[in-house]
């Protein structure tokens, strides 16, 4: 599912609530995490870079910003197949955003969709590092 710049990174974040109560459990979930990852568009090799490596996370992860405070992209990609399902999420609220809308914008799907309690305390960090590293790009863009 593309999200456009005219849906809301809230309305984003309902739709992914929406989408994930169709789920009855944890392995459903985990499933449909992992084919949301496969998803991702190619990430070139030259792009992981020690520069866009997100640290925190126990997985690889890069992050790669683009656009500026008016209209952010973000291309990002993990070596594991649950985080780059956690990264599309993320993705899919946070991309194609103004930098301000990034910055004004918690991630309450996380506790939503009940990742909070779902995910390991390594992968929970690896996300929250993933989220600060994207709000910093932000607010650099806009300073």
């Amino acid at each position: 599912m593309n999200e456009t710049a005219t849906t809301s990174a809230a309305q984003t974040q309902q739709d992914i609530a929406e989408e994930f109560a169709f789920f009855s459990d944890w392995s459903e979930r985990y499933q449909y995490l992992i084919d949301l990852g496969k998803k991702l568009p190619a990430f070139p090799d030259i792009w992981k870079t020690e520069q866009n490596r997100v640290h925190g996370c126990q997985s690889m992860v890069w992050l790669v910003p683009g656009g500026d405070a008016t209209n952010m992209h973000f291309e990002a990609i993990s070596d594991s197949a649950i985080v780059s399902g956690l990264i599309a999420l993320v993705l899919r609220v946070y991309s194609n955003r103004p930098a301000e809308e990034i910055l004004a914008t918690e991630p309450q799907f996380i506790a939503t969709i009940g990742l909070a309690k779902h995910l390991s305390p390594t992968r929970a960090n690896g996300l929250a590092a993933m989220l600060a590293k994207l709000k910093e790009h932000a607010a650099n863009a806009l300073a």
